[in-house]
């Protein structure tokens, strides 16, 4: 069992107006205990931010980078921290 981390990641490329946070919210469903949401950027960026397992944000983060995903993702930045709580479920904003 990992602990729990926050991870905020924010995805450049052609990544509005493709499903990318719809897909994003249904992969982080898919791999279970993360709560958080993804929100498009006015800088045409989607921001993601998880928390839960260490593990599964890893996979969320590792699915992020796989070029498996809507669009298009030229490269993604991430931070790390510890979480903040709030979030019920995970959300598309």
């Amino acid at each position: 069992m990992s602990d729990d981390v926050r991870m905020t990641a924010w995805v450049r490329g052609r990544v509005q107006g493709v499903g990318f946070r719809w897909f994003t919210r249904a992969n982080a469903l898919e791999i279970g205990g993360l709560v958080g949401f993804a929100l498009n950027l006015d800088d045409g960026r989607v921001q993601v931010v998880a928390e839960g397992p260490s593990d599964n944000c890893h996979r969320l983060l590792d699915w992020l980078r796989t070029g498996d995903t809507p669009g298009r993702v030229d490269g993604v930045t991430e931070i790390w921290g510890t979480p903040r709580g709030g979030y019920e479920s995970f959300a598309i904003r």
